[in-house]
């Protein structure tokens, strides 16, 4: 499982830089799936502290029940590909000029 996680690591944001090239529209959409996914990121995370602080829970295993959240690690994972995907992009346009 270890491989393909890797070979997804680096696969996808090259096929994003490839796609956003083609079609100029995919720059946009990618950008508008990476905002939407830092809100419910940003949504979760908060949410599930300030459940934490409220209930005045002080064992540090509470806040890894945000793991367990499906929509949480689907947006952490599409903002972890969105950044080397932006990182490509600079490195790609870099060496153009």
């Amino acid at each position: 499982m270890g491989i393909v996680i890797f070979a997804a690591v680096i696969l996808i944001p090259i096929i994003m830089v490839i796609a956003q090239r083609k079609w100029m529209l995919m720059r946009m959409v990618f950008t508008g799936a990476a905002i939407v996914a830092s809100m419910t990121f940003g949504y979760i995370a908060a949410t599930s502290v300030y459940a934490i602080l409220e209930n005045q829970e002080v064992f540090m295993t509470s806040i890894h029940a945000v793991f367990l959240n499906s929509f949480f690690l689907v947006s952490g994972a599409y903002l972890g590909l969105y950044g080397i995907y932006l990182l490509c992009l600079h490195f790609a346009y870099d060496r153009k000029s």
